[in-house]
């Protein structure tokens, strides 16, 4: 091969591995975003209401609303969720998750319980986990004013159901 050509040659496999290059750099991929997972819930009695504390790891304050259902249903399957009440109430926190990378739970508790300890509160469970959405249900025995709010440093949400 003359001289010319393995110019050419070379010159051409330069061009071809440098737009390797550039194609492999390519644009930076954002990270993905935190969403603070659930470590733990807790409940008290307090005077003229019952709490439940949903603790959360570190990320971006959630955003939580709530709805007065007639029966919960699990996220995602449509499922009736049974739960000792008479009410219930639905709390959606996003973004939120109850689970790790894996699939496994983030917080040691189980994922129904009764709420002996409570006046009007009777039990909470874990209803959906999905899409970076924690939906929480309470089964309570009257209909009574509800006041659902976040709390940094750590991470909370904090759910108060009247007596």
């Amino acid at each position: 091969m003359s001289r010319p050509k393995r110019r050419a040659l070379a010159a051409v496999m330069l061009l071809l591995a440098g737009s390797g290059l550039l194609a492999a750099a390519g644009p930076a991929q954002a990270a993905d975003p935190v969403v603070p997972t659930m470590t733990n819930i807790r409940t008290g009695l307090n005077t003229g209401f019952d709490r439940v504390v949903l603790d959360l790891s570190s990320g971006p304050a959630p955003s939580v609303s709530y709805q007065l259902v007639d029966e919960l249903l699990a996220d995602a399957s449509g499922e009736v969720v049974w739960l000792t009440g008479e009410f219930f109430i639905e709390v959606f926190t996003t973004p939120a998750a109850a689970h790790d990378a894996d699939g496994n739970p983030t917080f040691p508790g189980p994922r129904k319980f009764r709420t002996w300890n409570l006046r009007n509160v009777m039990a909470v469970a874990v209803t959906g986990d999905f899409e970076a959405q924690v939906t929480i249900g309470l089964g309570v025995r009257s209909r009574t004013a509800v006041k659902v709010f976040t709390l940094t440093a750590p991470n909370r949400v904090v759910i108060d159901v009247a007596h």
